[in-house]
């Protein structure tokens, strides 16, 4: 627009943000290139730059570079998947302590960015944000190095390898899957399954789960079946699980939504649950307390992950520099209507 107009980028900017510094020859000039490319504003970007009393310095930012002094700070929040129900009670626990300290924070989901091409975390570069909160697994963690030299990063919720200086803050799905697998080997059962995830999460809990089944000398009964975090791939492994001749008394599903699709698998089978089948999930999510629903789960403290990564991109802002930190927040064991012992 600046080369169709004959002037320089800063005049049309000043000319888009209703500058009266700018001679009315520049700014008529401007404004025909304006109707002849169709050019709109980002609104977003430009809500972004008002917020600012000062401009960004030029050049890259640096890993741990604080904002200038005199404007708000902006946070970026990437999600894997806005759908997933566990993201709301962490971001309450994000934007409570940023909403208390000052930060604005700018929300994106990965999923759609991935849909259509896009670098995930492109758009809070080109915002020129301070700092990202990245929550949940991202299918590419390595597109995080570019960030990470520019702004500090913390990865909440998932436990990829990260670019150094970058800080983890997660539950500890070792410990929680622990939890879970013996309350139901603590209720009688010795044929147990698990819906495994994918990631580094995923990971750690099927591992921890079939360390647990061996401790307690029933790796014989430990059968894990792959899927993915949504209710249909919950649903499809139920019942290939529950197609089995040997078919277990009790699932442990990775997530609560996988979780209430082994519900409806087991509810279309004829199965009573807990009676003919005990259910357990993961999370604790707002699904899971549901009354008709009413899931055994694990507590992962999505509130306080959310917290900590917080106070630990805060701390990156006003502290630059220094390697990142790994720190996970306890699980606890939520035991409600869907486990029992086996019928």
């Amino acid at each position: 627009m600046a080369a169709r107009a004959g002037v320089s980028k800063s005049l049309v900017s000043l000319v888009l943000r209703g500058s009266d510094r700018v001679r009315p020859e520049k700014r008529e000039a401007v404004l025909r290139a304006v109707r002849e490319l169709g050019y709109r504003p980002d609104a977003a970007a430009r809500s972004l730059g008002e917020k600012r009393a000062l401009p960004r310095p030029p050049g890259p930012a640096g890993p741990g570079a604080s904002p200038p002094a005199g404007r708000t700070p902006v946070i970026g929040v990437l999600l894997d998947d806005l759908r997933n129900p566990w993201f709301v009670d962490l971001l309450d626990g994000l934007n409570s302590l940023l909403d208390a300290s000052g930060p604005r924070m700018l929300l994106a989901d990965a999923r759609l960015n991935r849909r259509t091409g896009q670098d995930p975390a492109g758009p809070f570069l080109e915002l020129g944000v301070d700092g990202l909160v990245v929550v949940g697994t991202l299918s590419d963690p390595a597109a995080l190095e570019t960030v990470a030299e520019r702004m500090p990063v913390v990865l909440a919720g998932a436990r990829e390898p990260v670019p150094p200086g970058v800080d983890v803050v997660a539950g500890d799905d070792e410990h929680g899957a622990r939890l879970v697998t013996e309350h139901l080997i603590a209720l009688g059962h010795r044929r147990i399954a698990h819906i495994a995830g994918h990631g580094a999460v995923g990971e750690l809990r099927r591992r921890s789960f079939e360390a647990t089944m061996r401790r307690h000398g029933l790796a014989d009964g430990a059968v894990v079946e792959a899927a993915d975090l949504t209710e249909e791939g919950g649903y499809r492994a139920t019942v290939r699980l529950l197609s089995r001749p040997d078919r277990p008394t009790a699932v442990f599903a990775v997530n609560d939504i996988a979780c209430v699709g082994a519900l409806s698998a087991a509810g279309e089978l004829g199965l009573r649950v807990p009676r003919d089948l005990s259910l357990a999930g993961y999370d604790n999510t707002s699904v899971s307390r549901l009354r008709h629903l009413w899931l055994t789960t694990v507590d992962n403290a999505s509130h306080e992950v959310g917290r900590r990564a917080a106070r630990l991109l805060l701390d990156r802002l006003e502290t630059p520099g220094g390697p990142g930190e790994l720190r996970l927040v306890a699980p606890a064991l939520e035991i409600r209507g869907t486990s029992a012992a086996p019928g």
